[in-house]
């Protein structure tokens, strides 16, 4: 399995996963079509699927097109996330086989959006596994509350995704890990594993290089929402529990003027 991650608009990212066997291919959330099918052909995969993580317009506004550019394609989607251009439907636990080796695992996420559908992907055996959280899990973040709550948050987050193996690699839906960093330094000021994080991440942008991929391991270590169920976190943020201080770090973020 070979994942290789394109920038397209502003900062949002798309993902190639590869099935080296059969150079069979998925694309997770083509907004930017054309850029997407061209790198499939200089790969010289064969495109099979769409993995749409939401419906906002940033990660499926690319689906119609890439249906017409690549005949017979699969569009994935969440079922209760009205996903445009969507061919086949998922419902959390469901299971799509890429390739030869592939298999992809549809793990609802729900609260940026309703049905929001992080993919959790293994290849053979040895190789990590790696997971596709959309606008749920940024590497040191979380998105916004727009159609949920903090209890679902702290579900998708710590308890679904935070249960992945620690090795599983996680690339998200946006390049925002250094003002993340930035904040989540604000709630734990004396956090080494986030201080030396973005003195790494501020590196790589300056070098033109992406922050993808974390692993469910750095994200326990570096990422405040992740960190809710530390009794140490939750005193920072005046909570005694850990939705409580889930959403008093969401509502700092949403305030925070870094």
């Amino acid at each position: 399995m070979k994942i290789h991650y394109i920038p397209c608009l502003e900062d949002n990212y798309s993902y190639l996963i590869i099935d080296e066997s059969t150079k069979e291919a998925a694309v997770v959330d083509p907004v930017e079509p054309e850029k997407i099918v061209n790198i499939a052909n200089e790969h010289g995969v064969h495109l099979k699927l769409v993995l749409t993580t939401h419906h906002h317009w940033d990660h499926s506004g690319g689906n119609e097109k890439i249906k017409q550019l690549v005949p017979g394609i699969k569009v994935y989607g969440g079922s209760i996330d009205k996903v445009k251009g969507c061919t086949d439907a998922v419902e959390n636990g469901d299971k799509i086989p890429l390739g030869a080796d592939v298999v992809i695992l549809s793990l609802h996420t729900p609260c940026h959006t309703k049905g929001h559908i992080s993919y959790y992907v293994s290849g053979k055996e040895g190789e990590d596994p790696a997971v596709f959280t959309g606008d749920t899990l940024f590497v040191a973040g979380c998105g916004k509350f727009f159609e949920g709550t903090a209890e679902q948050m702290y579900q998708s987050l710590c308890i679904k995704l935070g249960s992945l193996p620690k090795q599983t690699r996680v690339y998200c839906g946006h390049e925002y890990t250094v003002k993340n960093l930035q904040f989540a330094l604000t709630v734990e000021p004396d956090n080494e594993k986030i201080k030396g994080k973005l003195l790494w991440a501020q590196g790589q942008r300056q070098a033109g290089q992406a922050t993808v991929p974390s692993t469910i391991e750095e994200e326990m270590e570096t990422n405040p929402f992740m960190r809710v169920d530390l009794p140490q976190l939750q005193e920072k943020v005046g909570n005694h529990s850990p939705v409580e201080a889930i959403r008093e770090i969401r509502r700092l973020k949403d305030n925070w003027k870094g």
